[in-house]
């Protein structure tokens, strides 16, 4: 009985799936990084086309190609893929594929938990999708979803509710895996304190992530009930108040804005002493102030609702809470500044889209700064300078990271080395377009355009032309990367066992010993 017992296990253990069931059935921590990149993409070219359609109805005054009603479930739809189906599952891609080997780890914690948290994206990005499809349409309030307005729409509202869901019950199972991962399956000698700043910034926002995403699933499921269960809870004339899920949605959505920006702040922190040729400057610093962005972030919601009619004192709150961050934040950027200095740097493409985040993520903080600041904000409040600020953030933030650490660990995933002059056109033509893009935004905005209007006066006609541009422009330069990264895969030259001839990060972050330059004189770079 025994020996039929172990030849059945034996034989399990040679028994792999092939084809579709190998992606299907996988718990390989690797397979599953890259169904998050590549579901990631797909839904990044779904979120532009979305993108585009709207820049091309606001490239002159008058309705061109869309209805308002249209207009509106696209910018709602637009920012609700971006959010949760490009950024965030960008980054769970990179965690699943790094975080087990930065730390030392066989695998992630929960295998099975692992395949299943990724396989519930696609049916929630089909129900997301199709509810353009619905009588009604797809919700059309803003990505927000702020009722009244939600409370009123068709069957589509109600689908994206469900995904919205599903895709909370995704994101909270991957953070409980990073999180029992990375303290539980550390290799011996791996403390916290020697960890790369990538497995620190996932660590942190793995905990956002479990405190917040519920909140969400509360407020939505407040609003589902509303709709089709006679409750009141933002329904002013039954004693309910459409202010409080303002108040829920933030307490959720702002700690989100930095779930979203802090993997990219790990990545960046992994480029940039790879090609400096130096330790990153700062490394506890560094982790300090990324714990403090984090806990910040939970307290300054209601900046999002200056002109919602809150007391003066909680706006003097909320103000000074705001401007706090930037201080956790600027430390960063000054100690990633640091790094650079006197290194010996080249500019290879993830190096490229380390500095331009840098230096446009801090343009989007400035603009930041500016929103606290409570009269300011009343006057630029729903305005397209709003826009231009939070898009400074996730594109040349966010966005800007993924493509860094996409071509920074490309070698390492595929055996191959990318195609270094395209890679360097992609950036440059993001770089560009994107500027173009956004910069002009912030004019229209303190010249009082509102967003989310699918017409104009005729004095923001100039201005929408050059953003409409740069916007088709931009989505053009990302089929560059696909080409890329396909060329990549198919094969090209063999990466050595160190494609950057720089040090690994893991080395550069370990307290002790130092490092053998003193980099008085920067070391020779063949």
């Amino acid at each position: 009985m025994a020996a039929v017992h172990d030849h059945d296990i034996a034989h399990a253990h040679d028994h792999h799936p092939s084809g579709m069931m190998r992606w299907l059935m996988t718990t390989n921590h690797k397979d599953i990084g890259s169904m998050y990149l590549w579901f990631s993409f797909i839904m990044f070219l779904t979120g532009g086309v979305m993108a585009l359609t709207i820049r091309a109805e606001l490239f002159q005054p008058g309705l061109q190609i869309v209805q308002p009603e249209f207009f509106n479930q696209l910018t709602t739809m637009h920012g609700l893929v971006m959010v949760f189906g490009a950024i965030m599952p960008a980054f769970v891609g990179f965690a699943n594929w790094q975080i087990p080997m930065m730390i030392g780890a066989p695998d992630m914690a929960f295998a099975r938990m692992n395949n299943w948290s990724f396989w519930l994206l696609p049916p929630a990005a089909l129900l997301l999708i199709s509810s353009f499809f619905v009588p009604g349409g797809a919700p059309a309030g803003g990505w927000t979803i702020y009722p009244p307005l939600s409370v009123q729409m068709g069957m589509g509202m109600d689908m994206a509710i469900f995904a919205l869901h599903i895709m909370g019950a995704s994101s909270i199972m991957g953070s409980i895996n990073i999180i029992t991962t990375i303290l539980n399956m550390r290799a011996p000698g791996m403390t916290l304190m020697k960890m790369p700043l990538f497995v620190w910034t996932w660590l942190i926002t793995a905990y956002l992530l479990v405190m917040v995403m519920p909140v969400l699933a509360g407020a939505v499921t407040m609003l589902l009930t509303d709709r089709n269960f006679g409750t009141n809870f933002f329904n002013a004339a039954g004693g309910g108040d459409p202010v409080m899920f303002q108040h829920i949605f933030w307490f959720f959505g702002h700690p989100e804005v930095y779930i979203m920006i802090l993997p990219a702040f790990g990545i960046v922190s992994e480029i940039i002493p790879t090609f400096a040729r130096k330790p990153l400057f700062g490394y506890s610093s560094m982790v300090y102030a990324t714990a403090s962005i984090a806990i910040l972030s939970c307290i300054v919601w209601a900046h999002h609702m200056f002109t919602a009619g809150m007391p003066v004192t909680g706006q003097l709150f909320f103000m000074y809470a705001t401007m706090l961050i930037a201080i956790p934040t600027g430390v960063k950027v000054f100690n990633w500044t640091a790094t650079m200095w006197r290194g010996a740097m080249t500019f290879e493409t993830p190096m490229l889209f380390a500095i331009g985040f840098i230096f446009l993520f801090t343009i989007g903080g400035f603009s930041g700064v500016v929103c606290a600041i409570v009269p300011i904000d009343i006057q630029v409040q729903d305005t397209y300078y709003v826009i231009a600020h939070f898009h400074y953030v996730l594109v040349s933030g966010a966005l800007f990271a993924i493509f860094g650490g996409a071509y920074y660990w490309l070698p390492k995933w595929t055996g191959h080395m990318y195609d270094e002059k395209l890679g360097k056109l992609h950036f440059w033509m993001s770089m560009i377009f994107f500027n173009l893009t956004f910069f002009v935004q912030h004019f229209l905005g303190l010249a009082g355009m509102p967003r989310r209007i699918p017409d104009y006066a005729l004095q923001f006609a100039d201005f929408n032309m050059i953003s409409s541009i740069g916007a088709f422009g931009f989505g053009l330069s990302q089929l560059i990367f696909l080409v890329v990264v396909l060329k990549c895969i198919r094969g090209g030259a063999k990466a050595p066992a160190n494609p950057w001839e720089g040090s690994t990060t893991l080395e550069w972050t370990l307290p002790s010993p130092a490092p053998y330059h003193s980099f008085e004189t920067p070391p020779v770079v063949r």
